[in-house]
């Protein structure tokens, strides 16, 4: 059960990671739950980060 919660939050970050890459806004996030949202922003935030940072065009 532990994996599958875990996988779950996993997937919520690197998809919210790809939103960042992309360009999309935060409030495309498509998570109501406190833990998957949380794991979609911190993902989106990083993919900014990464990007202001000229690791991607």
């Amino acid at each position: 059960m532990k994996r599958q919660k875990r996988d779950r939050l996993d997937r919520a970050h690197s998809q919210g990671y790809k939103a960042g890459i992309t360009g999309r806004s935060r409030e495309t996030c498509p998570y109501q739950q406190s833990g998957s949202k949380s794991q979609w922003l911190g993902g989106w935030r990083e993919a900014i980060g990464d990007k202001n940072d000229g690791l991607f065009k």
